[in-house]
């Protein structure tokens, strides 16, 4: 993984967000939506979030944010991260 994504990843890790390696990242890294829990961070379906219509966690974005990250949908069972 590259070394901007490191950080983010280990941080949004201690918090719970399911993250993992996925072979299509490139050197970044992906957000799962289907393991368990993974409802407290992120979901696709916008009548089933509790975030005021947003599809993920603002304590999730914050941290991405602050790394100059942002999370985007590959599918409804994954996002993928990638740099601003």
């Amino acid at each position: 993984m590259r070394r901007v994504y490191i950080k983010a990843f280990n941080v949004l890790k201690k918090m719970g967000v399911p993250v993992y390696e996925h072979s299509e990242d490139n050197g970044r890294f992906s957000i799962s939506a289907e393991e368990d829990g993974s409802y407290l961070w992120a979901n696709y379906y916008p009548e089933h979030n509790q975030w005021n219509g947003e599809h993920t966690n603002p304590k999730m974005d914050a941290v991405l944010n602050n790394a100059g990250l942002y999370a985007e949908w590959v599918n409804p069972g994954r996002l993928s991260v990638y740099e601003i």
